[in-house]
This record gives C-alpha cells, sequence and structure tokens, in this order.
C-alpha cells in the first residue's frame, strides 16, 4: 500500500503595501540572505499579488499567503491570516 503524501504549499509572511485593487491585496515580503563572498547578511524583499475574497485586510496588516493554483495572469496566493 503508498500511501499519499500531501505536497506542502509555499506559505509567506509579509506585510499589506497596496489594498487598492478589488479582492487582490500586494504583499511585501522581506528576506535576508548571505552574501556569498563577503558573509554579510542582506535584505531583500518582493511584492506578491494576493486574493482576499473579503476585502478585509488593510494596508500595514501583517498577513499571511499561501501559495494556491493560479488564479489570474499575476495572482498565484491567497491569504490565509
Amino acid at each position: 500500500m503508498e500511501a499519499k503524501i500531501k505536497k506542502l504549499n509555499k506559505v509567506l509572511k509579509g506585510v499589506v503595501v497596496s489594498d487598492k485593487m478589488d479582492k487582490t491585496v500586494v504583499v511585501e515580503v522581506t528576506r535576508f540572505v548571505e552574501h556569498k563572498k563577503y558573509g554579510k547578511r542582506i535584505k531583500k524583499t518582493k511584492n506578491y499579488k494576493a486574493h482576499d475574497a473579503e476585502n478585509a485586510k488593510k494596508i500595514g496588516d501583517v498577513v499571511e499567503i499561501e501559495e494556491v493554483r493560479p488564479i489570474s495572469k499575476d495572482k498565484h496566493f491567497k491569504v490565509i491570516s
């Protein structure tokens, strides 16, 4: 018997930077990476569009987003908290 293994979706934490679209928020996710040669930690940020069905999240809210199937051309995440 083979057990079915559920694929874990990527979960990211970030801050809402825009809520001007309908049912969509832009979430800025910050991470730190170490420079290969010099070892200094560098801050990198990336913006993700996420689906917010209730339009509940506002600018400045800290949210978690989860990767889902593509909802639109740019939107591949949904807000989970």
